[in-house]
This record gives structure tokens, sequence and C-alpha cells, in this order.
């Protein structure tokens, strides 16, 4: 007998890509992925959805404090931005000219790098 795989869905977005959050209080501002969380389905978005995180004093930090840092987003709270028109899009896969699966842009049609 065979066990099934978890297998992840496979995600629009990577690290690196620029984005805007279309929901939630950091609605309408733009930033880039500073990390993807697959298995939860969350990305951190650099600027947004800032929260106060308390900091004991330790070496590295000798005063300690409040430290202002990004908090995980819903992937389906952002969307891309488009490379050539710069406006919000959706991601779709096509096969280019060498055979390989590459992410576009529906709007454009532009291919995202």
């Amino acid at each position: 007998m065979e066990r099934k795989k978890n297998k992840q869905p496979k995600l629009k977005v990577r690290k690196g890509d620029l984005v805007k959050v279309i929901a939630g209080d950091s609605k309408g501002k733009e930033g880039k992925i500073l990390e993807v969380i697959a298995a939860t389905n969350r990305v951190l978005v650099e600027g947004a959805n800032m929260v106060s995180k308390h900091t004991k004093p330790n070496a590295t930090s000798p005063n300690g404090g409040i430290v202002k840092q990004e908090a995980a987003l819903h992937i389906s709270n952002v969307m891309l931005i488009d490379p050539k028109s710069g406006k919000p899009t959706r991601v779709g896969r096509v096969k280019n000219s060498a055979g390989k699966l590459v992410r576009v842009a529906k709007v454009s049609g532009e291919e995202i790098k």
C-alpha cells in the first residue's frame, strides 16, 4: 500500500517580487517580499503589516525596548505588480520557447523574472 504525499500547491509569488497589499490594515502599500512561508501560505512584505515587538535586553541589544517589525500576511491578501504597467495583476504559468514553465502577468502577458 502506497502512502499519499501532502504536496504543497505551487505558489504564485516568490522572494524578491514586488507586490501590493490588497486587504487588511496595510491595504494599498507596496513592497518587496522578504520571505515566503509556504507551509502556512504566508509572506513577509517589506514595510507592510508592521507590529511592535517587546524585546528584553541581551548581548545584541543591551537596552532592549520596543522594536517595529513586519508580520506575515496571507498570500491571498497580496497581488503581484505587473512589470510592464505597474498595476496589480494575477499570475499565470505558460511554457516559453525553451519549453520551461514561466510565470506571466495576466494584465500585459509580460514574463515575470
